[in-house]
């Protein structure tokens, strides 16, 4: 028998972010250490199927080899009960794969034994949101990163934001409202809104990742188009104020004991990080490690580590923060449980400027997932009947 680790990686999924999730699996694929892992991969389309290959003997080299094509009409069957354990064989727990050409995938062999440990690598909804946490909890297998209330209220901006307020981090002023409550009553939430935070300020779903569907109003009108803008991805709104400053981060690994990255500096193209300055006109710079003075530094990366252990946080996350220009104040924007993961995203360049290469990065990730695992399985639960 192998004593290899033996990895499921799921992708893709049905969020508006599944391109970037197919991005961050070739990453990861191609930097595992095959000596180290056996790789299966688990692909979840737009629709919401999912779809396997065998096992990984080397790594791809194309997106197109992650998202099995049936090219050639042909499908097979792919139980889930190898990996995700015993279930009803008249229930559909079956999914199907098609027979994927590609020379660096074999047949699998053997496949009967379980899943050593999940890496999911699926970025916004039914994925960073706590949804495939909860089905990997509920399937009792081993997985890295955030668990699901750190999922959850990590996705949720306006949850997030409560939570920290809570926990006493300083955060911009902000005011949300549900889809039903604005339609109900527009003139108080936007009087409240001219009110309270004023213009410019920034309109964002609530739960979406990758600065998807956020604009930037400067006065009612463009205030009313953000939202109904917003509302198109999520029934829950947030507004912002808009500060004059620089956009930090941090990036976040660990469980009960997390350590601090360096500081990075985003510098965007746009206006703001928005979606197109993060992955589509490739102008934005990252500045690593940011230019401040040391002590701003580590007065931020320990607001990193609090907001990570506010929300109960584990494996890894990136914080990010405004830092105001005027007079350097630091401002809590959101955390992030699913950050970019390819090796020229924020967070490992972070670490890797820390002293923590890709492949090692991804080390720590498994161990950190088999070592929370491992501690659960010591609870012991009773229940008398």
């Amino acid at each position: 028998m192998s004593d290899k680790i033996r990895v499921g990686l799921i992708y893709g999924g049905k969020s508006g972010e599944h391109e970037v999730s197919l991005q961050t699996a070739l990453a990861v694929i191609k930097a595992f250490d095959m000596n180290k892992y056996e790789i299966y991969p688990f692909y979840i389309t737009k629709q919401g199927e999912w779809r396997s290959g065998p096992q990984l003997q080397s790594p791809v080299e194309h997106v197109s080899a992650l998202t099995f094509s049936n090219g050639d009409g042909s499908q097979a069957s792919f139980a889930l009960q190898p990996f995700f354990g015993t279930l009803d064989t008249a229930s559909k727990a079956e999914v199907a794969v098609s027979a994927v050409q590609d020379a660096s995938l074999a047949p699998r062999e053997g496949a009967q034994a379980h899943l050593d440990v999940v890496l999911p690598l699926l970025h916004g909804t039914f994925g960073e949101d706590g949804t495939i946490q909860g089905l990997l909890e509920m399937a009792n297998i081993a997985y890295a990163g955030a668990g699901v209330l750190a999922s959850a209220v990590g996705m949720d901006k306006i949850m997030m934001k409560k939570v920290f307020a809570q926990e006493g981090l300083p955060q911009c002023v902000f005011r949300h409202f549900t889809r039903t409550q604005w339609e109900k009553d527009q003139p108080y939430f936007l009087m409240e809104i001219e009110i309270s935070i004023g213009y410019p300020c920034f309109v964002k779903p609530a739960n979406l990742g990758s600065s998807v569907g956020i604009s930037k109003a400067r006065n009612r009108d463009e205030l009313i188009s953000a939202i109904q803008t917003a509302f198109q991805f999520d029934r829950k709104v947030i507004i912002e104020e808009n500060i004059d400053a620089r956009e930090v981060e941090v990036a976040v690994l660990g469980n009960d004991e997390p350590r601090a990255s360096v500081v990075g500096e985003i510098v965007s193209s746009n206006e703001f990080y928005d979606y197109k300055a993060k992955y589509v006109d490739g102008k934005s710079s990252m500045i690593i490690p940011a230019q401040i003075p040391q002590e701003l530094s580590d007065q931020i990366r320990e607001l990193a580590i609090r907001a990570f252990q506010a929300v109960d946080g584990s494996g890894l996350s990136r914080v990010d923060f405004f830092l105001r220009k005027e007079d350097n104040a630091v401002f809590l924007n959101e955390i992030n449980t699913m950050p970019g993961f390819t090796p020229f995203s924020m967070y490992p360049l972070l670490w890797n400027e820390s002293g923590k290469p890709y492949r090692e990065l991804l080390d720590d990730l498994i161990a950190l997932a088999l070592q929370r695992h491992a501690e659960k399985q010591k609870l012991q639960y009773s229940f008398d009947v």
